[in-house]
């Protein structure tokens, strides 16, 4: 028998001699490519904005940390400038948020992406769902209720009534279109919309209770789906919510008698519209904005009898209506002449008067009225919509603002 070579404990024989040098793995190379690619980036960008600014004459943004006291503010000043400032975050931000959004669902600051293409405010869901003690807002419910209180009891001075109509936020009405696991859930009011309108019922404060309205509608009759109340794409409701909401609050007037139907007979035609959301438009990159397809939203504009114009306030009216951009939207934007307002005089009949403040509807549109006194004359009845989230988000909190003199 041929004996075997033998091999010594490396697996070499003896007379191999000693193993040749061996290249750089593939492995250590790319590792090596990765660090130079990140401190070209981490070191390159910056030297990039220098060379930028100091071409046109700028002053250099990172020196400014120098010029003040390195206080917690001035230090997150200083960090948000230089964001801004950034011409790389400005190039590279929108598609960053566009691969954030395709790939992780992620709606960035503002917008949070719920199911079958819905999307929702994220300030508004977090002061819906967030206990007080966690995230303290700008105002509390017991200061709402004593603001509305002291309206309402201003303009009984003035003879004038006041009804309080405030909007759900999308996700009262439809949880399970933003997360599967509130699919069952039997009550999706916020702890602190119950508690104002608690308030506001023992202060014996009219109020229009749309959810109980809403979350009735949405059920549905003869197994027949009913339209959607709110926009897929948007915060605000759609023009089969805000039409619904405009005969609620019609059919409670004309019931306890605070207004009395008039005499003008509006018509409606169809004015569908094709458009974008808000919540797309806070994504705020124009890449994401043109992937998302826009919705296709039908309309319908209220006209005038006879001459087919477009409907228009009247500042002579008895009726104000105030409130935010849920009034604004369709009645000012396109098609114009098709939002709540509109809709809520065809119902009865009669023109109104307007004050719309967006975003402002808990103080800032009471501050307009303060410097307009003069469309409070002749009114009988004030109508004041806002929207559930400015509880705790509302623009100027729930300031006291003094009505103008008579």
């Amino acid at each position: 028998m041929r004996a075997e070579n033998p091999k010594t404990h490396e697996g070499r024989a003896p007379d191999e001699g000693p193993p040749a040098a061996q290249p750089p793995s593939a492995h250590r190379r790319s590792h090596v490519f990765l660090i130079a690619v990140f401190l070209a980036i981490i070191i390159g960008v910056p030297l990039a904005q220098v060379a930028r600014e100091g071409s046109r004459g700028e002053r250099l943004q990172f020196l400014e940390v120098f010029r003040q006291p390195p206080t917690a503010a001035h230090l997150r000043a200083y960090e948000r400038d230089l964001e801004e400032a950034s011409w790389a975050a400005r190039a590279l931000r929108p598609w960053v948020q566009f691969a954030q959004f395709w790939w992780l669902n992620d709606g960035g600051e503002k917008t949070l992406v719920g199911r079958d293409g819905w999307l929702f405010y994220k300030p508004g869901v977090q002061a819906a769902t967030e206990r007080a003690q966690v995230r303290k807002g700008s105002s509390t419910p017991a200061e709402a209720a004593a603001t509305i209180t002291h309206f309402r009891d201003q303009l009984a001075v003035r003879g004038i009534r006041l009804v309080v109509v405030p909007v759900p936020n999308k996700e009262s009405v439809y949880p399970e279109n933003l997360t599967r696991r509130a699919a069952r859930l039997t009550n999706s009011v916020g702890a602190e919309t119950r508690d104002l309108f608690s308030r506001l019922a023992a202060a014996q404060v009219e109020v229009v209770n749309l959810f109980e309205i809403f979350a009735g509608a949405k059920t549905g009759t003869n197994n027949t789906a009913p339209p959607p109340l709110y926009l897929g794409q948007d915060s605000h409701w759609s023009p089969a919510g805000l039409d619904l909401a405009a005969r609620s609050v019609a059919a409670r007037l004309l019931r306890t008698g605070w207004a009395r139907p008039g005499l003008v007979e509006y018509g409606i035609k169809p004015a569908p519209v094709r458009r974008a959301g808000d919540l797309v438009e806070m994504f705020q990159s124009p890449p994401l904005t043109r992937a998302v397809a826009p919705e296709t939203i039908p309309a319908f504009q209220v006209v005038q009898p006879k001459v087919g114009s477009r409907y228009q306030d009247d500042p002579h009216a008895e009726i104000l209506v105030l409130g935010d951009s849920f009034l604004r939207i369709f009645q000012t934007d396109e098609p114009e002449a098709a939002g709540f307002i509109a809709h809520l005089a065809r119902a009865l009949k009669q023109p109104l008067t307007s004050l719309v403040s967006d975003g402002g509807a808990s103080t800032l549109v009471r501050q307009e009225l303060f410097r307009r006194p003069a469309l409070l004359k002749n009114k009988k009845l004030v109508i004041w919509e806002f929207v559930e989230r400015d509880l705790r988000l509302g623009a100027e909190g729930w300031g006291q603002v003094p009505l103008p003199p008579p």
